[in-house]
């Protein structure tokens, strides 16, 4: 036998339809939201560069499943890599490093070095997320890291934010990896005398973003606001050549503005 709900039975059901009502109207409302923002988001054309197979076959399943990202082309090593860069002018190039005839890295150099791929990202494709040649490949130009095992969303959203022109990788992470490497390389040729170009404003908004800051920590640092901020960002990118701030701070460590060991000073 029934007991009779605390309350009255029409007072229970009545409450809980519209319960059941709003939490319907919650989420198609949230459906709906989700179908604008995949159908608002830009077209991607990727590249994929990898020696294996079955690893360009499976990014190209994987990345087809999305809507907005287009995959171009494929490469079998860093040689064919440059080569259909140049010839489909993809907007990510997703590179593996341990490739033959020529590596990732060397790839990756000569694309960011091409005045005619200025707008074409390279994302890295690696195993570990500090190792040597991840470190190499920043060096060189690319835009940042994912590794290959990531889930599938997170692959997009990081194709998403390289194309963008955003650095995908945190400031702090980059730091860890130049803190481990930036002692066993040799000094490049452009060092010290590059920053020279730089006013001291923004030799001292290099050395807070390579300490990891955002440009509202920035901002509040040095009391300015942050548009102010991102205006001489892209100034120091400019005049530095950088892709994003992902390089800047390796350009920081490797002319000694930030000396490895004390980036929180």
């Amino acid at each position: 036998m029934n007991e009779p709900l605390i309350g009255g039975t029409n007072l229970y059901d009545d409450e809980f339809r519209a319960v059941q009502q709003r939490l319907r109207e919650q989420s198609a409302a949230a459906a709906r939201a989700a179908d604008e923002a995949a159908s608002t988001r830009p077209e991607v054309r990727v590249l994929v560069a990898d020696d294996q197979d079955l690893v360009r076959s499976g990014f190209r399943l994987v990345l087809s499943s999305y809507d907005h990202v287009k995959v171009v082309g494929e490469a079998s090593d860093g040689r064919d890599a440059v080569a259909k860069a140049r010839e489909l002018l993809p907007d990510v190039v997703l590179m593996d490093v341990r490739m033959p005839v020529e590596n990732g890295i060397d790839a990756t150099a000569d694309i960011t070095a091409d005045p005619a791929l200025a707008n074409v990202r390279v994302l890295i494709l690696t195993t570990f997320d500090i190792d040597e040649y991840v470190y190499d490949a920043l060096s060189a130009g690319a835009s940042g890291f994912m590794l290959k095992d990531a889930e599938p969303d997170d692959i997009v959203d990081a194709i998403d934010a390289v194309a963008r022109g955003d650095a995908l990788i945190q400031p702090s992470i980059t730091r860890r990896l130049i803190e481990t490497f930036v002692n066993s390389r040799p000094r490049r040729a452009r060092a010290s005398a590059s920053l020279s170009v730089l006013t001291e404003r923004e030799r001292e908004i290099l050395g807070l973003v390579a300490r990891g800051l955002t440009n509202d920590d920035i901002a509040e640092r040095l009391v300015i606001s942050p548009a102010t901020v991102k205006t001489h960002v892209a100034r120091v990118m400019s005049k530095l050549g950088a892709h994003d701030r992902a390089q800047l701070v390796v350009l920081a460590y490797e002319n000694g503005l930030v000396t490895p060991g004390r980036a929180n000073a």
